[in-house]
């Protein structure tokens, strides 16, 4: 009893109250009799036998050590007065090999009629121990550098990897403090932070800094520190400690990888070229380099060609022409470039091989020698600066991307005293290849831009002629870049008869299929205008062509269609006759044109509007209109009166405005107009059309009614032969003769009366005939056995060209011939 008593005053830590936690534990339940009644998973993990080995039997095979019945009776009587126990005890695992486990074992308790136990065992680790002189190497020797200061802050301790970071041997730190020693190491941060752990207790960790060490003068290191206090056995701060780490590749990394993520939002914000070079330049100076210069190749710089050299298109010629696209510089307006931007340069780090713009890698000059023979021979200018302005360290990257050499990036220190190294590199390297992707990017966007521009500019009109009727004038402002070009159009047309056709259009959409469509569309204006359609059936026309190229673009399927669709557009056509001063109009889904009287008052004509064109199934009206002399009509696009900050109707009252301005030629109201209601980039084309009316006078318009007898056909030769003599056009008697002749012969042959002659005396000479019949005459080839059929083939090679119109009443043949 004397045996257990001592087991029980040694290991009976665990009193009646307490809750017995067994839930990471090997566990089992053992009866009164030392029968084994339950066995867990993590008993047989710990001892290897399984529950079917164990349950069932005693439990007295699995220890280690003889029995010792007095004391496990001990046990069992703790246990049974609600105590519970614990202590070592020795087992065998299933193997042969001996354990030594922490027993617990809780307060009796019946399952059923038996009286048992619950065991929790878990393995007792060996606790290390360590010898003071193991200690003592383990602390000094760390990798991580350590020291303890006193409450004045003065060096009490520190071990080797302290004293070798900061280059100041052991015995100049001790008594002395950090500020004293090292006063650039941002020493009176560092002793704030440990007056705070001192005053609050609460340790600092992983505190960040840069600063450079007598160990490694010529390169700024990067520190991670942290700090705790050191407390006696009084509960009394005796100290603070702090152990510290060079933690310059993990911040190098970092930095590296925040600069390149800055570099993505600052570079290549636009799709411009030249500006993609300067924010490359901007970005680097001064967070990287000191002076940077961005060159690239001609051919990028170009809207014209490919753009670039491809990097298997071959061997490059001995000299590659570059230009400078964007520099800057640390000291103010860059005097160390040789070179301004756009000036073209020829600038290769040595060994001055082209092959490093097609397939080199980035060129490191760690200590940069002006007085080398390379400098000195094929750069002395630039060999002259590098001297002047003390430039020390170099570093050229190629910028390719895409398999396209597109130029060449140098960064230069020199009021950054620490010369650039691999690291650098890696970093110049890596924001070179994503402004390269930026530059190839505005590269392929301003050719493609500008061919859509070249595109559309060569389907609008280059000079326009309204003749003696109208003085017109035309402004055209495309899209903003962003937006891509767009569809808008605009044209005046001449028509037999002095009459004169405006025309203005917008296709939906942007892009080179819009102003593809544009084209098609112009050319389809002038070919219906040619036929003589009036305004609504040729916008019926139109239409349906729309509707044709709509269904064919369908038929492509939809790799095509993404591309080139075509949606539907508007369109407003007008025809003026300066005879009667009338102007006839309709459109399609367009806004109305402005007049602005001669008494400089400015009205919209109620147009009906009519449906967009590709719409289809629905008809066009037609309005008519009378215009004073000297009247202005104006013809627009949607994007002159649209605004972010006003709707449409503002739009077309401020634009009535602006056109009522007196004392102003029509092609300098034209452009201010424009500048004035628009004074900014838009998202949208913008075309404005102006036009000013004038009548042909009386004395310039000669007609008769002529009788449907074919005697009567003299009668109108000699008038119109008097007439053309009158108006001091002698030269064109007889051939005037001859068509006046045929054309009033066959109307009165085979058309209807009424029928009417008319000369009219503009540019040209116009002879019309009018009748009453809709059938249009044929042009004949007649053989030469024929006796007729040679009449309008006459007037077609008298004429300098002749046609037909319909009109309510009926038909005009006419024909004009050119005034000497």
């Amino acid at each position: 009893m004397e045996s257990g008593r001592k087991g029980f005053g040694a290991s009976t830590s665990m009193g009646a109250g307490d809750l017995f936690d067994a839930s990471t534990d090997a566990t089992a339940v053992l009866a009164a009799d030392g029968v084994v009644v339950g066995w867990t998973r993590a008993a047989e993990a710990l001892l290897g036998h399984s529950a079917s080995d164990v349950v069932g039997r005693s439990a007295a095979r699995l220890l280690a050590m003889p029995e010792d019945p007095v004391r496990a009776a001990g046990i069992a009587q703790r246990c049974r007065a609600g105590m519970g126990w614990n202590g070592l005890i020795p087992v065998r695992h299933q193997d042969g090999r001996r354990i030594d486990i922490d027993l617990r074992v809780s307060a009796s308790f019946p399952i059923g009629e038996k009286e048992c136990f619950l065991l929790s065992a878990r393995e007792q680790r060996r606790q290390w121990t360590v010898g003071q002189s193991v200690l003592d190497g383990f602390l000094t020797r760390a990798p991580v550098g350590m020291a303890v200061m006193d409450l004045e802050l003065r060096y009490v301790w520190l071990n080797d990897t302290l004293e070798r970071f900061g280059g100041v041997p052991r015995e100049q730190r001790l008594g002395r403090r950090l500020s004293e020693l090292l006063p650039g190491l941002q020493a009176e941060t560092i002793e704030g932070l440990m007056r705070k752990v001192l005053a609050t207790r609460e340790p600092v960790t992983d505190h960040e800094y840069l600063g450079w060490s007598w160990a490694d003068p010529h390169r700024q290191h990067a520190y991670s520190t942290s700090f705790f206090p050191l407390v006696d056995g009084a509960d009394t701060v005796a100290g603070v400690c702090y152990m510290v780490q060079d933690v310059t590749e993990r911040w190098t990394a970092r930095k590296l990888l925040s600069l390149v993520n800055e570099a993505g939002t600052s570079v290549g914000r636009t799709l411009d070229v030249m500006r993609t070079a300067q924010e490359l330049a901007d970005f680097a100076v001064p967070r990287f380099a000191d002076f940077v210069v961005v060159d690239l190749l001609e051919h990028v710089l170009s809207t014209e060609g490919h753009g670039a050299w491809l990097s298997d298109a071959g061997p490059a010629p001995a000299r590659p022409t570059m230009r400078r696209a964007g520099m800057q510089s640390a000291r103010a307006g860059c005097p160390e470039a040789v070179a301004q931007i756009g000036d073209e340069v020829d600038f290769l780090p040595p060994v001055s091989d082209v092959n490093l713009l097609i397939s080199g890698d980035p060129v490191l000059i760690a200590v940069l020698d002006p007085s080398d023979d390379t400098w000195a021979t094929e750069q002395p200018v630039r060999a002259a600066r590098i001297r002047e302005f003390g430039l020390h360290s170099l570093i050229s990257v190629p910028m390719r991307a895409r398999n396209t050499v597109l130029g060449l990036t140098t960064f230069a220190r020199s009021l950054n005293p620490v010369s650039f190294g691999p690291d650098d590199v890696l970093l110049a390297h890596e924001l070179v290849a994503r402004a390269a992707v930026c530059v190839d990017n505005a590269r392929r966007y301003t050719r493609e831009h500008t061919a859509a521009v070249t595109l559309q500019r060569s389907l609008l009109p280059h000079a326009l002629t309204g003749g003696t009727a109208l003085e017109v004038a035309s402004s055209y402002l495309p899209a903003d870049a962003t937006g891509g070009v767009g569809g808008d159009w605009f044209d005046v047309i001449p028509l037999s008869g002095a009459r004169v056709g405006l025309v203005v259009g917008d296709v939906v959409g942007h892009g080179i299929s819009a102003a593809a469509s544009m084209g098609r569309l112009r050319t389809a204006v002038q070919t219906l205008a040619d036929l003589e359609m009036p305004p609504d059936d040729l916008l019926a026309h139109l239409d349906d062509l729309v509707l044709r190229l709509s269904d064919e673009e369908s038929d492509r399927g939809a790799a095509a269609t993404s591309t080139a669709t075509f949606i539907g557009a508007t369109c407003l056509y007008a025809v003026y006759d300066p005879v009667t001063r009338r102007c006839t109009m309709a459109r399609a889904g367009h806004p109305p044109p402005v007049v602005v009287g001669p008494d400089g008052y400015a009205r919209f004509p109620e147009i009906p509007a009519g449906p967009p064109l590709g719409l289809g199934g629905m008809a066009f009206e037609v309005a008519e209109i009378e215009l004073a002399e000297n009247s202005l009509i104006g013809l627009y696009t949607d994007g002159l009166i649209e605004g972010i900050d006003h709707d449409v109707e503002t739009g077309m009252s401020r634009l009535g405005e602006v056109l009522t301005r007196t004392g102003t030629d029509l092609a300098t109201l034209c452009t201010s107009a424009v500048e004035q209601l628009v004074p900014v980039p838009q998202p949208d084309d913008i075309a404005l059309l102006l036009a000013r009316t004038h009548a042909l006078r009386a004395d310039q318009v000669a007609s008769w009614d002529v009788p449907a007898d074919p005697a009567a056909v003299a009668h109108a030769r000699a008038e119109a032969t008097r007439q053309v003599v009158d108006w001091g056009l002698g030269e064109l008697t007889m051939t005037t003769e001859l068509i006046v002749s045929e054309l009033v012969t066959n109307a009165i042959r085979y058309a209807e009366p009424p029928i009417r002659l008319r000369l009219l005396r503009d540019t040209r000479l116009t002879c019309e005939v009018a009748d009453a019949s809709s059938t249009a005459p044929r042009l004949r080839h007649a053989r030469s056995t024929d006796e007729g059929g040679r009449g309008l083939f006459l007037v077609a090679q008298l004429s300098h060209r002749w046609g037909a119109r319909y009109t309510a009443e009926g038909k005009i043949i006419w024909a004009e011939q050119e005034i000497p």
